[in-house]
């Protein structure tokens, strides 16, 4: 019997997946993944097929559960940020309905990101915060859904007696399929279409993207955070940053991308060029992609993320994020972040997603 179960909420996403495998890396685990959908090629996980959105089917599908820790990396994207709120606020609290009464559960672990400084979607960088980015910041004024994701989880945890954490992400790269914010796949398409076309690879950010400074967040170093902050006492119902531990300038990033996939680096044109325009209306061609080169038959709004790319790319400040609280509770991390990108480009090379 194994006495640390995980249950992983979000198991096939980005963040979900590198948590599993960290868990099974590390051994000693017995690991539970909740999905829309079971996970492809993780005989590891125990998988348990879940809408999160549907309350009685949430509550019967994990009433057989007894985990230790839960690991919450799931979110839904609503038609505004009333909704989201709504939304993801309903989801967590069906998780937690579901084991609120057991006693088992020690510490759950809540994903964020850098959202709760800059602010939701619909008013996404009009803010200009201070940075780098600390967790003693106060929250804005407008409305958060990750808000309110930190209250239930730290409401549960009082009245039920568990810990917790919450992890504030910047942009994550990492390997997953599917997912709605993945800027790893979305760049790899582009380039490889790039690449096979003679369109441009042209930066499609903001001057200060660019040539400011920026970090970036690994889905493997989230994953070995989490995991830390569920295990370590003293991390216990705090909040963290949670970014690979180095800052870098797209200016280079960019070239090294280029470098990868061999094709000439177009000229920056000093302004806003949105990449969701210049992958518009590209499914065929990478449909053609495919099949020359015997890829995995994803279709490309299925791989690439291009509107989130853009608004990762499109902010008209720096940001960075300050890594000295995790620091200072323990958690030493960090992660070359061009080696991030390498190491994903990789990945989806070796599982013939992009050629």
């Amino acid at each position: 019997m194994y006495q640390k179960r995980a249950l992983i909420v979000g198991a096939t996403g980005i963040v979900g997946l590198n948590v599993a495998e960290h868990l099974r890396d590390l051994g000693g685990w017995e690991i539970h993944g909740a999905s829309r959908r079971p996970p492809f090629g993780s005989s590891y996980i125990i998988p348990h097929t879940v809408d999160l959105l549907k309350r009685e089917e949430a509550l019967t599908a994990l009433a057989d559960l007894s985990p230790t820790h839960i690991f919450y990396c799931s979110w839904t994207l609503g038609g505004n940020e009333d909704e989201n709120i709504r939304l993801n606020g309903d989801m967590l609290r069906n998780v937690l309905d579901a084991f609120a009464n057991k006693g088992c559960v020690q510490h759950v672990g809540v994903v964020t990101g850098t959202k709760h400084y800059l602010g939701p979607f619909e008013d996404y960088g009009k803010v200009q915060p201070i940075t780098p980015f600390r967790e003693t910041a106060p929250r804005l004024s407008k409305k958060n859904f990750y808000y309110e994701l930190e209250d239930v989880v730290i409401d549960y945890a009082a009245r039920f007696g568990f810990g917790w954490s919450v992890h504030r992400s910047h942009t994550i790269i990492g390997y997953a399929v599917g997912n709605l914010m993945n800027i790893g796949a979305t760049l790899a398409t582009h380039a490889s279409i790039c690449k096979a076309t003679g369109q441009p690879f042209r930066f499609p950010g903001t001057p200060t993207a660019y040539r400011g400074l920026n970090d970036i967040t690994d889905a493997r170093i989230l994953a070995k955070q989490i995991v830390w902050a569920g295990t370590e006492p003293n991390a216990r119902n705090e909040a963290f940053n949670a970014v690979n531990g180095d800052v870098f300038r797209w200016e280079q990033l960019w070239k090294a991308i280029a470098d990868y996939f061999e094709i000439p680096v177009a000229e920056y044109p000093a302004e806003y060029n949105s990449l969701a325009e210049q992958m518009k209306d590209r499914g065929v061609e990478w449909d053609k992609i495919v099949a020359e080169n015997g890829l995995q038959p994803n279709r490309l709004d299925r791989l690439a993320s291009p509107w989130h790319t853009d608004l990762d790319l499109g902010r008209p400040m720096e940001c960075v994020h300050s890594m000295t609280k995790a620091r200072s509770f323990g958690f030493a991390e960090t992660q070359d972040t061009e080696r991030s990108f390498i190491d994903v480009f990789d990945r989806l090379r070796a599982e013939r997603i992009i050629p």
